[in-house]
């Protein structure tokens, strides 16, 4: 597999943010011992991407952390090329800069951004990235950068222009058709959002809490129509067939669709544990997880 990552299993998470910084901290350095190969998280309304990942970077002695993703809107490109630097020339080989559009949402009401088209708006950041000066000593190689990427222009302009591809919210037939797009080398890390449990119904229950927000976003409903879901599917919290589609529960359900993203061509596949509810870091479901999975990581 492609070197950005030392392994094909990871954490996505945007829990940290429920603890106080030290215990934060504690977690990250607890997800590195129990052998993740990588932290991957978001950035929207709560810590900064570049601080969190410095922190957690701080934290952690072998594993990756990746920004998944960092928001084009948050920073101009001559801070995130600062940022990317530093945090690579700090911690070398073990960052990964993602960088996304984000929604239109938070970056007009939120930021205060007028939201621009999304492969235009990336194909200029990424310009701008590539032109922006670093007069600072160290970090003159930047870490690579993977791109958050749906629709097959999206894809096109990770091939291109990162190392790679980072999909949200899709299933393993979209993983075949991602690296169809892609071809062979640039990295293909999907998030997949899982439930320890058993229970249909508890599954189906933290699906919905998961995916109400990101129901009334387009960006993932058109990813999801190309993907054969209809208008029905794509209702508040979602229907069965979408959540069923998108979040699995119990421990052989999650080591088959782990292997089915890599069968399909993944690289890495983030798994996004989903607790309780939106604001518990799941920690306990994290360590259980992590010797389920172990046998992937060779």
């Amino acid at each position: 597999m492609p070197s950005l990552l030392p392994g094909p299993v990871g954490i996505w998470t945007a829990a940290l943010d429920a603890l106080e910084v030290p215990a934060a901290q504690d977690q990250v350095a607890a997800l590195d011992e129990q052998g993740w190969d990588a932290l991957w998280f978001g950035e929207a309304y709560g810590r900064e991407a570049f601080t969190a990942a410095s922190l957690y970077l701080a934290a952690s002695r072998r594993m990756a952390v990746a920004t998944g993703i960092a928001s084009i809107y948050g920073r101009d490109a001559v801070s995130a090329n600062a940022g990317a630097r530093t945090l690579e020339a700090a911690f070398p080989g073990r960052f990964v800069l993602g960088l996304g559009v984000s929604h239109a949402p938070l970056v007009e009401r939120m930021r205060g951004h007028s939201y621009g088209k999304p492969v235009a708006a990336m194909r200029d950041y990424l310009d701008a990235l590539d032109a922006a000066p670093y007069l600072a000593a160290g970090g003159q190689t930047p870490p690579p950068r993977v791109v958050a990427a749906l629709g097959p222009k999206m894809l096109e302009l990770s091939r291109d222009r990162a190392q790679g591809a980072h999909p949200y919210l899709t299933t393993p037939e979209h993983t075949a058709s991602a690296r169809e797009v892609l071809g062979e080398g640039p990295l293909l890390a999907v998030e997949q959002a899982v439930v320890l449990s058993d229970d249909r119904d508890e599954v189906r229950r933290r699906a919905h809490w998961h995916l109400e927000i990101y129901t009334g976003l387009p960006n993932y409903r058109n990813s999801w129509f190309r993907q054969g879901f209809v208008e029905q599917d794509a209702v508040r919290g979602g229907s069965d067939r979408l959540k069923d589609a998108l979040v699995v529960g119990g421990e052989e359900a999650i080591l088959e669709r782990v292997q089915a993203h890599l069968d399909a061509g993944a690289d890495h596949v983030c798994l996004q544990v989903l607790g309780p509810d939106a604001f518990t870091a799941p920690s306990q479901d994290w360590a259980r997880l992590a010797p389920v999975v172990a046998g992937l990581r060779r």
